[in-house]
């Protein structure tokens, strides 16, 4: 990784000039403890007043993309890892909605989970089913340490081992073991609400935008986008990740996350 203190000389030139989106994580990007402070939120404001387009790329559940699709200054959301985009037109007052997957196979793909979540369960103690499973439409998501007590990288690894040997894509978050059947991730998604909202060819134009993550979930953004940046919390998965990114913030999590927003902002406006 480069230096995580990011001398500004550092940046990328882009960054001055030509960037028209920043896309992000928020579980350990732009919540810090588990909460979302008002100096995150708040930068996300400041990144859509400045004429960016801002958008949450997340493993979070669709019933939460509708609230933040809706409600948080944001222009769109893709959730469940890249199983769905939802952007709100708040001039006709209509969600926009996007899966991967048909109607009918999220429901069998929700039956079988259900089962597989359970043999997890069984096989790993300590375990949890997470608490928005609920509010899924495509995934399982297995807590390992947001409402459960930390468990050990072996036994996260054990997980992950379980769910692909049922032919699942298996992503591991700085909360959550996600695993779903299909092969889209964050990236697939993220390419086609972009092109098919904004117009824009993110395989000609990946150099005028940015993403920011903290977790092995983001590795195929950080893989993808020459201005990657993680918060400093990217630090503790630093040996399990292939694609790391380009740069690091001196901040960890929400505070990683505004110090980044300030530091691009302050470059654009001089």
């Amino acid at each position: 990784m480069v230096d995580p203190t990011l001398p500004k000389a550092l940046w990328p030139s882009v960054m001055l000039t030509g960037l028209r989106g920043v896309l992000c994580d928020i579980d350990g990007t732009i919540t810090t403890d588990g909460r979302l402070t008002a100096a995150a939120y708040g930068a996300l404001e400041q990144l859509l007043e400045a004429g960016l387009l801002v958008i949450p790329i997340t493993g979070r559940p669709a019933g939460w993309c509708d609230l933040i699709a809706r409600f948080w200054p944001v222009s769109a959301v893709v959730g469940e890892n890249g199983a769905f985009y939802f952007r709100y037109d708040h001039g006709r007052h209509q969600m926009i909605r996007h899966y991967a997957r048909s109607a009918a196979q999220r429901a069998q793909d929700r039956e079988r989970l259900r089962a597989i979540g359970a043999e997890v369960l069984r096989q790993v103690a300590g375990a949890g089913i997470a608490a928005d499973q609920a509010y899924r439409e495509s995934d399982l998501a297995i807590d390992w340490c947001e409402d459960v007590a930390a468990l050990a990288v072996a036994e996260v690894q054990r997980i992950v081992g379980l769910l692909k040997a049922h032919g699942l894509t298996v992503k591991t978050s700085s909360i959550h073991v996600n695993a779903w059947f299909g092969e889209y991730d964050k990236l697939t998604m993220t390419r086609l609400l972009l092109r098919e909202q904004f117009g824009i060819d993110v395989d000609a134009e990946r150099d005028r935008l940015a993403f920011v993550g903290d977790s092995p979930n983001d590795e195929p953004m950080f893989a993808f986008f020459p201005n990657s940046f993680g918060v400093a919390n990217i630090a503790a998965f630093a040996d399990q990740l292939v694609h790391k990114p380009a740069y690091v913030m001196t901040g960890a999590e929400g505070r990683g996350f505004a110090e980044f927003v300030q530091r691009l902002l302050t470059a654009r406006s001089g």
